[in-house]
């Protein structure tokens, strides 16, 4: 160990970033020993002081935190109090660019929800925070954090105005990740530097959102009823998903650099559907899984769509990711009985579909056999059987339907 020189000692150390594993090398030599305080970052694992007597875990990752010169990096797992918090980080705040802190808060002990986050605004200069079970019921008192580029939370409680408050905190914010949120019901995002936005709110599904950011690129949302975002020039990415409650009105800028569109939901108004189809009609991946439609509770299919003037209206897309419903949907219209000679799919590559009723199977192989014969340069074709009840009548015709349509076009067609 004394022949290693310095920089190979400390490279090695580099790579071990467990807190159990770094006290264990400083038992091998003194040499490893001196070489501790040259670490950048601390990992303390969940189960790392399970086996501990006699000692506090606040002392011992304090006594490791106050060991190194220049900790860039921490991790915390295990269980700590606000004031075993406030204390590593009165050490270490200031080199700190990477947080990350399993909170496990309770609603029983306010005080100590209240201090670990207010401890945090010691990491004054930190680039990224990551904050597991959270309970943020009332407002951090944190300055200003100029540095911060990327924050995650998730699993919280809070409320708007804090939630708001908090989010202020952080202005240059480039990366916002909010999974299982619950309190919120009116939510705004003003952040100029914002460009990967992923937002899961739990509850009923009947959140408001509105998200005020001129250089998004990707936007993830679940749970909204009511979504704007008026500033979309570089909106490349967009996933719209309601598992719980009912889209009921979407408001986009022009979506002229859109790629990705996903929609997912049990219900979605028609409205809203149309309007998102309208807005991009730039997108190159598309995938929808909206299961019914409609304006009240009452569950309505979807109407019919003219599937000539649905891919004259996407001339771009490459690859489409099409469930029960809007497959339907697509099936139910004569649209392909007088088509004009020159229609064609320019850039289809791809197509997923997902079919769970045999019903209409002679429209649904016309639609299929259409695809591949206006498709050009359709390459790929996945038939996904999906929950069909192999009681019903026509299901046996169905699949000699489909076994049929994929052996003339076995190069192409799968079905799963």
């Amino acid at each position: 160990m004394d022949s290693l020189p310095d920089a190979i000692v400390q490279c090695i150390l580099i790579h071990i970033t467990n807190a159990k594993d770094v006290a264990s090398t400083c038992c091998v030599s003194k040499r490893w020993k001196e070489s501790v305080p040259y670490l950048n970052r601390l990992v303390f694992t969940r189960n790392v002081f399970d086996n501990l007597k006699n000692c506090s875990p606040d002392d011992i990752v304090g006594h490791m935190v106050s060991s190194i010169n220049q900790l860039e990096e921490l991790v915390v797992y295990c269980p700590f109090t606000g004031s075993g918090l406030a204390s590593w980080l009165s050490l270490a705040g200031p080199s700190l660019r990477r947080l990350e802190l399993k909170m496990d808060d309770n609603l029983i002990d306010m005080k100590s929800c209240s201090t670990k986050l207010d401890s945090i605004a010691a990491a004054t200069n930190v680039e990224s925070l990551k904050l597991w079970g959270v309970n943020m019921t009332h407002c951090p008192e944190w300055h200003t954090f100029n540095k911060l580029r990327n924050l995650e939370i998730v699993g919280t409680v809070t409320e708007d105005s804090i939630l708001h408050a908090a989010l202020m905190s952080c202005p240059n914010l480039s990366n916002l990740l909010l999974l299982g949120c619950e309190g919120l019901k009116h939510v705004f995002l003003e952040l100029p530097q914002l460009e990967v936005c992923n937002l899961d709110f739990n509850g009923l599904g009947n959140c408001s959102l509105t998200v005020n950011s001129p250089k998004l690129q990707h936007l993830k949302v679940q749970g909204c009823s009511w979504i704007r975002v008026p500033q979309t020039r570089l909106l490349r990415n967009l996933s719209i998903s309601n598992t719980s409650g009912r889209v009921i009105f979407v408001d986009f800028g022009k979506l002229v650099a859109l790629e990705s569109l996903e929609m997912r939901g049990v219900q979605w108004c028609w409205s809203a559907i149309h309007k998102m189809l309208q807005l991009a009609s730039e997108v190159k991946h598309l995938f929808m899984k909206v299961e019914f439609t409609g304006d009240s509770d009452a569950l309505q299919p979807f109407p019919e769509i003219d599937i000539v003037d649905f891919f004259n209206s996407h001339p771009k897309l490459i690859k489409f990711d099409i469930h029960g419903a809007m497959f339907a949907a697509l099936c139910q219209r004569n649209s392909l009985k007088n088509v004009d000679y020159r229609f064609m799919i320019p850039c289809l590559e791809e197509v997923v579909v997902t079919v769970r009723s045999p019903l209409n199977a002679e429209q649904k192989m016309s639609t299929l056999e259409s695809l591949i014969n206006y498709g050009k340069k359709l390459r790929k074709m996945r038939i996904k059987i999906l929950q069909m009840k192999s009681s019903h009548s026509s299901t046996d015709d169905f699949f000699e339907e489909i076994c049929r349509f994929t052996r003339m076009n076995r190069r192409i067609v799968s079905i799963e």
